[in-house]
């Protein structure tokens, strides 16, 4: 049985503002299922042993002093803009 649909990966892509083709819907949806068959194969698993582990090396962040510098003159950022408007970069609108 299929743990995900076409329907699924329809809403999914609208969500996402994605055009997909019927062909990109049917590849997703069988590779989409595939994962999830995976993950509850792996859920089969016996973990209660295992230590939970949020990384598998110890991490450490490196933080450096802020500081002030030259920026970039608006011009010189809007160079290679497609668009841009009144010392901005002109986008489409997303927002129905």
């Amino acid at each position: 049985m299929s743990k995900i649909t076409k329907r699924d990966v329809e809403y999914v892509a609208k969500l996402a503002r994605l055009k997909l083709s019927e062909k990109e819907k049917e590849k997703f949806t069988k590779q989409l299922d595939q994962i999830l068959k995976y993950v509850d194969k792996l859920n089969e698993l016996d973990t209660e042993k295992v230590k939970p582990t949020s990384h598998v090396l110890p991490l450490k962040n490196v933080f450096r002093e802020d500081r002030v510098g030259e920026s970039l003159k608006v011009e010189k950022v809007l160079e290679n803009a497609p668009e841009k408007a009144k010392g901005f970069f002109k986008v489409p609108k997303v927002i129905e």
